[in-house]
């Protein structure tokens, strides 16, 4: 099994405390667990990791964060919420044709898909 591998709570040969994958102790999170919680690290350094062999990707990391410095998320405001939205409309838009695609254009074409096959948009 892959735990005493990565079994290094002290730092000394990953530079990091590090754990195995689910053996990390309380008080840590990784930025997903922190926004579940409602929380953001805050600016603090990460204080741990958690490494795991991945088949198709090789080793893994996740980096962790203390939950007790961690900081409550923002707020959204309505400037954040209209910004947000502009900025989701223009991933929306064609350059193409500037109609609102309903879905966000592909970068592979960067246009709507209509727009992308000519031959299609004709029928």
């Amino acid at each position: 099994m892959g735990g005493p591998r990565f079994w290094d709570p002290d730092g000394e040969r990953f530079g990091l405390p590090t754990y195995p994958w689910r053996m990390a102790p309380e008080g840590l999170a990784t930025r997903r667990q922190l926004r579940a919680e409602g929380l953001r690290p805050g600016g603090q350094d990460v204080a741990a990791q958690i490494l795991w062999r991945n088949r198709r990707r090789g080793v893994r990391a996740a980096y962790l964060y203390r939950v007790d410095l961690a900081r409550p998320v923002r707020p959204m405001t309505p400037a954040r919420a209209a910004a947000l939205a502009a900025a989701m409309r223009a991933r929306r838009t064609c350059p193409v044709c500037g109609r609102d695609a309903g879905y966000v254009l592909p970068a592979r074409y960067g246009t709507c898909l209509p727009c992308a096959e000519p031959a299609a948009a004709a029928a």
